[in-house]
């Protein structure tokens, strides 16, 4: 007996073998707007074969397979050849993309895409058990508890990485400089981002303002925390290791900072698709702004660090990004079941797209510690020893207070550890010189 999904697939041919014989005697005249009706005749021919192959796979098929489990693999092959992010969507992988946006689950705390074939990692979320552990970005998975990941979708591997709290995952990864492949035994938790940190810069009236991904309150965040600080000459904006999120977020930070004109448009074969998002008045359009990117930044931070180099609103220091520009809308078929496709890619300021290419940095920083001085301590005794008694009396404050004067500041030794964030703060202290000697 013929189950639901057949039927339909045979009505459906039968509907549209009765509608082929108006094409018999067709005039000259008639043979343009006969066209439509050819590539209608194309599909039926189409859909004949794709009936043939799935009738022949349910019928000899070493496995017995039901007609309903024949169709969703004919869908999920279907998309994943596609490209790398458009894919089918059962209920389980619907479910999990539904628990995504929760903003909390199980997992260790990495986005991973994929790059030349290869599953890599984008970047580890900062203090999750991927980033305590020591992946790092362009790091690519070989395997996921002992499951090779050629050919893997990138939606199969990462529900392999989630799971329960408290589980292990074991991965093995290729490093580039790495003679041979590293183990990693990690332990999934409860992945909770705090996306936005910002803190004065020492000795200065900079700022610097990291944000580690673009959920639902990261503009919001960001001018709520800028309000508080009294004068600001100067802003780094941390993108490293920002793989991504809300596009509308990314619009809307960038519209902090550039006044007028296209921050991003989106351009895909629908209507709907065609989309330009535009800046507005912005708070801090006067403010020198200085980005600090890696291969770790993809997708809504590359848009926010394309706009602001395309409009000349920011100086680029790092490393070149990863190079995820396209949109991906999910569709829902039923109340179970859905689809993902990439519908469209985004195009910055300049028209130069994103996708497979990234963004290069106008100062190229490689990271490290930044050089300092070996001979520090080389001053008189007597200024040595009040130099010391005074450092002991830091140590032996209250820890506590300590604690939380470092999250208000960005310390000098802080920014010696961090080769790039000092790059970008000597683009901001030259910016200054320059902006001063002009309007002289």
């Amino acid at each position: 007996m013929m189950n639901k999904s057949r039927v339909l697939l045979a009505g459906i041919i039968i509907s549209l073998v009765a509608s082929s014989v108006v094409f018999v005697g067709l005039s000259a005249d008639e043979t343009q707007k006969s066209k439509p009706k050819v590539q209608e005749v194309n599909k039926l021919e189409s859909l004949k074969k794709l009936r043939r192959i799935m009738g022949l796979i349910e019928e000899n098929y070493v496995d017995e397979l039901s007609f309903d489990e024949i169709t969703d693999k004919a869908i999920d092959g279907l998309l994943s050849n596609l490209d790398a992010h458009s894919n089918f969507l059962n209920k389980k992988k619907f479910d999990d993309l539904r628990a995504n946006t929760d903003g909390e689950f199980g997992g260790i705390g990495i986005t991973v895409g994929l790059k030349d074939g290869a599953l890599t990692v984008i970047a580890p979320v900062e203090d999750t058990p991927a980033d305590k552990a020591g992946l790092k970005s362009g790091d690519v998975i070989l395997k996921i508890n002992d499951k090779t990941t050629l050919d893997m979708s990138i939606d199969d591997a990462v529900n392999l990485m989630r799971g329960a709290p408290h589980t292990k995952v074991d991965l093995a990864i290729v490093r580039s400089g790495e003679p041979k492949p590293l183990s990693f035994s990690i332990v999934r938790d409860i992945i909770k981002i705090d996306s936005v940190k910002v803190r004065k810069i020492s000795n200065s009236d900079f700022v610097y303002v990291r944000v580690t991904s673009f959920d639902k309150n990261v503009t919001r965040n960001v001018l709520s925390e800028l309000k508080q600080i009294d004068k600001i000459k100067g802003i780094v904006l941390d993108l490293r290791n920002n793989p991504g999120g809300v596009l509308d977020q990314a619009v809307d930070l960038s519209r902090l900072f550039i006044k007028s004109g296209v921050i991003v448009s989106q351009k895909g074969r629908t209507k709907n698709d065609n989309i330009e998002y535009k800046a507005k008045s912005a708070p801090y359009a006067d403010v020198p702004v200085v980005v600090l990117i890696n291969g770790g930044s993809a997708s809504a931070s590359e848009i926010v660090a394309g706009a602001l180099q395309d409009t000349k609103r920011g100086v680029l220091v790092g490393e070149q990004t990863f190079g995820k520009g396209s949109v991906q809308t999910v569709m829902q078929i039923d109340k179970d079941e859905a689809i993902k496709l990439t519908t469209a890619k985004y195009y910055l300021p300049s028209g130069r797209t994103i996708q497979a290419v990234g963004i290069m940095p106008d100062i190229v920083v490689y990271p490290g510690s930044a050089p300092e001085n070996e001979n520090n301590f080389s001053i008189k005794e007597s200024d040595l020893k009040r130099h010391l008694q005074s450092e002991l009396s830091k140590v032996q404050s209250n820890k506590a207070e300590a604690q939380n004067e470092d999250k208000k500041l960005l310390t000098e030794e802080m920014i010696y550890k961090d080769i790039q964030l000092k790059s970008a703060i000597d683009v901001l202290k030259a910016w200054g010189v320059i902006a001063s000697t002009q309007s002289k």
